[in-house]
């Protein structure tokens, strides 16, 4: 018996049964049954080497991630992983650094892998006409669009959260609170992605209260790394010691923002509130749990994967999707 057969026994799709057979947890427990039972029945054992030819064909799709040992993308790769092996595809994944040239990296992956198409798991926001001309097969940036050059819309595809949208909705929230004296925490004010959507969502947060951005509440770590985010903490604190609340663009910074608190005597959120934007499980763990404005990480990565192949498969062009982070209030944040 062949999976096509266990398909056509049990009423489903080839690729519900090669799903449920390589353990995937998107089938419902019913369907999930019937195959397990009429694949055992007929003594079926996958052909992994017939399976692997097929993805061979297939020639995949390249996954970059960009920013190695970024613990926000752990999940969203494997939501990735999971989706693309349901459409049937295999995925060719590509670390590279923060500082390193996504576009060149996805350029030559697809050429040397022959790959149907790319996504881009983090990425910088100002890409020109020029940049991608090397790309050519499709491509989806998936958790960060281009909004800093006018790339038209219709030359890529995007799957994110409102990234400056997320940054104001994190400050009001302090702001609803009675906090007046909020700093922020950011890797810089002009990287020309997440980070400078997140401080254009906290100046117009402050704006729209009637406040003014202060310059001594606005500290750069230069990267998203925790130790990094540990030291400007103690700089934003030591300058401004009558803050009385912290706004970091990422979780990351959030986790070191508040043990950089509790090393200083300051108690959180009793003495300074702390929120952030991601939602990483992890920040459930800490002391207090952080207050964040969770992005939907699994769904971001399916939808990356079923827009990149219904280009690939002829069903649609270029879109754009922006999903909604949920306010995940964690213990981090208090009235003023």
């Amino acid at each position: 018996m062949t999976i096509k057969d266990i398909a056509e026994s049990c009423g489903v799709s080839i690729s519900t049964v090669s799903r449920v057979l390589n353990d995937h947890p998107d089938v419902s427990p019913k369907v999930r049954q019937k195959v397990l039972e009429t694949a055992r029945a007929a003594h079926y054992v996958p052909n992994n080497s017939a399976r692997d030819l097929v993805r061979a064909r297939s020639e995949g799709i390249g996954l970059i991630v960009r920013g190695v040992g970024n613990p926000f993308f752990t999940e969203v790769i494997h939501a990735i992983e999971r989706a693309i092996d349901a459409a049937g595809y295999s995925m060719a994944l590509h670390q590279i650094g923060s500082d390193d040239d996504e576009i060149m990296a996805g350029a030559t992956l697809a050429r040397s892998k022959k790959l149907k198409g790319l996504i881009f798991l983090g990425g910088k926001g100002d890409y020109q006409s020029s940049d991608i001309a090397i790309l050519d097969v499709p491509f989806v940036c998936c958790t960060y669009t281009v909004r800093f050059t006018p790339l038209p819309r219709e030359s890529y595809s995007s799957v994110a959260i409102d990234d400056k949208m997320e940054g104001y909705r994190a400050v009001r929230m302090l702001l609803e609170k009675g906090h007046r004296k909020i700093g922020v925490l950011l890797n810089s004010q002009h990287d020309h992605s997440i980070g400078e959507l997140r401080y254009m969502g906290y100046c117009e947060a402050l704006s729209d209260a009637g406040l003014t951005v202060e310059e001594s509440l606005v500290e750069e770590t230069g990267s998203f790394a925790l130790s990094d985010a540990y030291e400007a903490t103690g700089r934003l604190v030591k300058r401004r010691p009558d803050l009385t609340a912290i706004f970091t663009i990422s979780d990351t910074m959030g986790m070191a923002a508040i043990k950089a608190l509790h090393d200083l005597g300051r108690a959180v959120p009793e003495d300074c509130s702390v929120i952030s934007i991601d939602g990483m499980d992890m920040t459930n763990y800490i002391l207090p749990p952080l207050a964040t404005m969770a992005q939907p990480q699994q769904e971001l990565g399916v939808t990356a994967v079923g827009t990149l192949v219904d280009m690939i498969e002829g069903r649609a062009g270029n879109r754009h999707i922006l999903l909604p982070a949920t306010p995940r209030m964690g213990g981090s944040v208090a009235p003023c």
